[in-house]
């Protein structure tokens, strides 16, 4: 089959020479665009993630660096082999000179091996880099196997960051240290669930019990194994990693059998106000990592935005709550345009990997620069982290919800409000 790439480094008799014979690949043509290539969840359950899409996209496109570009918008349909059909679409039939993906690995993942095997510069973000960088390994179970990508690039936050916002959570309060672990079938939950490299090792390490009573597949409507294996562990303390559809079906069935635990705090499913508004007073307390607020102290290298001003100018514009992908969407427009403009030659994808990989800039969301502070070095080139704190869903006199943050040990810079409460 003819990709891209090889499109792009092959001679021929005709005349036709590209980036393998040394010479630089064709500028764009006056007045062309620059083509981002843009995959997300809009529909499905993982849907929650793009809420802010079109208005970070319309945001950047009006802005002074984003009228120089075009950017095309494919919709995953939170399936993974959708995600990796449509990133094929974007790159031999759109032609993108960039890609960007957002929003758990069941989409950044598949999108990132298409690029990296097709040979076109990609980035993404919203999604832990362990099942990003280690699901795409040929074999994730030798660490020794693993390899660098030449033009997948990713930013977040890992495993280690978790593990330790959530027990710095949880040593606030008086429980037995005995935990349950929600992990479905999918790249989040394998993750998360693995002996080796998820969240057994952290936790045991802070003195914490972790039952894994086995993974389960998207949408169950049965969540009695584990409840049943949570009931003899006698947990006082419930995690996971679970699409909001999910959750609420094992919450409602965990208080129909009376189970109080004393801490529920849950990754993906609990992010979202929307989420937790749909259990009433039931969501009261619930707690998740936190990797964005209108209260991080940081500002949009695109238009100068505080934090607040984008939270507030999304409520504006769509008349919604602020959710924490908005501040991520709206970087990786930033690190795209800041990429773009130091790359020189735009079609050339191996100069747009480099400019990546040399990229030191301050974000809405933070810092973002592929230096390998705090990763393995079988990932440095690859990944770059950024900040995490946790927090507690609060409801509100008024009805509705707040974020409380209550742990930010990790990110002194971002503020608390509160500290750990117990769930009533």
């Amino acid at each position: 089959m003819i990709t891209r790439r090889t499109f792009l480094r092959t001679t021929s008799a005709t005349g036709l020479t590209l980036a393998a014979s040394g010479l630089a690949a064709p500028a764009l043509a006056q007045g062309a665009k620059i083509k981002l290539g843009y995959v997300s969840p809009q529909t499905g359950p993982l849907a929650g993630f793009a809420e802010s899409d079109a208005f970070n996209i319309e945001a950047f496109l009006a802005s002074d660096m984003g009228r120089e570009f075009e950017v095309i918008v494919k919709d995953s349909q939170s399936n993974p082999n959708r995600a990796a059909e449509v990133a094929k679409e974007l790159i031999l039939n759109d032609e993108v000179n960039l890609m960007l993906a957002a929003s758990t690995p069941e989409n950044t993942n598949p999108v990132a091996g298409v690029c990296e095997g097709e040979g076109i510069p990609c980035i993404t973000t919203v999604a832990p880099w362990q099942p990003w960088f280690i699901g795409q390994q040929g074999n994730p179970r030798d660490p020794a196997s693993w390899k660098p990508f030449d033009y997948a690039f990713h930013y977040f936050w890992g495993m280690e960051d978790v593990i330790r916002v959530y027990t710095a959570m949880w040593n606030q309060l008086e429980t037995n240290k005995a935990v349950g672990g929600l992990f479905p079938n999918d790249a989040d939950g394998n993750a998360w669930g693995d002996n080796d490299n998820g969240l057994r090792p952290g936790l045991d390490a802070a003195g914490y019990a972790l039952t894994n009573p086995g993974s389960f597949q998207n949408l169950t409507d049965d969540f009695s194994a584990q409840i049943n294996a949570f009931k003899a562990a006698n947990t006082d303390i419930i995690t996971g990693v679970l699409i909001p559809p999910d959750f609420t079906t094992f919450w409602n069935q965990l208080r129909q059998q009376g189970v109080n635990p004393k801490v529920v705090t849950v990754a993906k499913a609990l992010l979202f106000p929307q989420s937790v508004e749909t259990l009433g007073a039931a969501g009261h307390n619930l707690s998740s990592e936190v990797w964005w607020t209108p209260s991080h102290p940081f500002a949009s290298s695109l238009t100068g935005e505080s934090s607040a001003d984008l939270a507030a100018a999304f409520t504006a514009k769509t008349g919604r709550p602020w959710t924490q992908p908005i501040g991520f969407v709206h970087s990786l427009f930033e690190v795209a345009a800041n990429v773009m403009g130091r790359a020189g030659d735009v079609t050339d994808g191996d100069a747009v990997a480099e400019a990546i990989a040399a990229t030191d800039l301050d974000t809405i969301v933070g810092k973002v620069a592929w230096n390998g502070a705090g990763v393995p070095e079988f990932a440095a080139r690859n990944v770059c982290k950024t900040p995490l704190t946790g927090g507690q869903w609060r409801m509100k006199d008024g009805g509705g919800y707040d974020l409380v943050i209550v742990e930010n040990g990790g990110a002194t810079e971002i503020p608390t409000g509160g500290t750990m409460e117990a769930l009533s």
